[in-house]
């Protein structure tokens, strides 16, 4: 169904401030739903539905517990990772504009911080190359295991070109577990392949899948990458585990970089530019009408949402969302 943008942003702002936010997290967190939201992305207004992401009791302020010129360590207060994060990006983005590089983890947090490219997104708007790795709960399995010991583990690289920053947003697992969630609040199955059900059996069920694990993309590179941003967002941000091993709360790493350490900015983008334009006139195989830059897929919906006042949104979800705000 189409939605009116105005009234998803209202919608979205009242479930926030029921579950407990203050006006400036509520914001923060609106801006990183709907940066997902209106793009076509699973990571959206679907984290509100069902047990939502209420504000936690303990949740304290952020404090930084380790810090050098170059990096800075956060203890996230259990607060939200959008909020967590955000924080965590303006810090690494201050720090790589006074100094070229700019290192930024947190730990202590305990919910989703959303499409991560929002994060990259934003040093790469600044002028800087950024590379975000996200922790989560424990959904995904090894390669050759159906037992949940990673998070989703997604990683986002931001560019900064002459035009719309280049923004590479991806999950390493098969399937972002939002994606099941909104598959099962939409009535839907999940493609085969992705995710097992509790036995260790694959399935398509989307309920079974959430009491199961999810699998990496990829075979066992994938699964070879999930565990590298396991280690970026655990052992290196010190995020704690309980005596079984299992993780109690999550952790984020950013990395922002000043290109002008080893070019001039504005070459920099430019280089990148003209190989963007390459590779967009590059001969196309049958059937192809269009070559896509990462990120350029989200920003033709963006367009559209702004042009048109309006969101598509599954009828399901929203009446779901609606519920929420009551």
């Amino acid at each position: 169904m189409q939605v009116r943008l105005d009234d998803l942003k209202a919608v979205t702002l009242t479930v926030l401030t029921n579950s407990g936010y203050p006006a400036d997290e509520a914001h923060i967190i609106l801006d990183v739903l709907l940066y997902a939201q209106l793009r076509g992305n699973n990571q959206g207004i679907v984290k509100l539905i069902g047990a939502g992401m209420p504000r936690s009791a303990n949740a304290r302020p952020i404090q930084i517990t380790r810090e050098t010129k170059l990096s800075a360590l956060l203890d996230g207060g259990w607060n939200a990772g959008m909020v967590a994060l955000t924080r965590a990006v303006d810090i690494a983005i201050g720090k790589a504009r006074e100094h070229g590089i700019g290192i930024v983890g947190t730990n202590q947090t305990n919910t989703s911080t959303g499409a991560i490219g929002y994060y990259a997104s934003r040093a790469a708007q600044a002028g800087f190359i950024a590379f975000v790795f996200s922790g989560s709960g424990e959904y995904v399995a090894m390669h050759g295991s159906h037992e949940p010991l990673f998070g989703t583990n997604p990683l986002a690289i931001a560019i900064p070109t002459t035009g719309q920053p280049i923004v590479f947003d991806m999950a390493t697992s098969a399937i972002a577990r939002f994606g099941i969630v909104e598959a099962k609040t939409a009535g839907r199955s999940i493609p085969e392949g992705v995710a097992y059900d509790a036995n260790g059996q694959p399935t398509t069920d989307a309920a079974a899948a959430l009491l199961g694990a999810i699998r990496t993309f990829g075979g066992y590179k994938g699964a070879a990458l999930s565990l590298m941003v396991e280690v970026l967002t655990g052992a290196l941000v010190s995020t704690t585990k309980d005596a079984n091993g299992k993780k109690t709360d999550w952790g984020n790493l950013v990395l922002v970089i000043d290109p002008e350490l080893l070019v001039d900015g504005d070459t920099f983008e430019e280089r990148v530019s003209q190989l963007i334009e390459r590779v967009k006139a590059a001969k196309r195989l049958p059937g192809v009408e269009d070559i896509l830059i990462p990120g350029e897929r989200g920003n033709r919906i963006l367009a559209q949402v702004e042009q048109t006042g309006m969101v598509e949104i599954d009828d399901a979800l929203w009446s779901a969302l609606v519920a929420v705000a009551g």
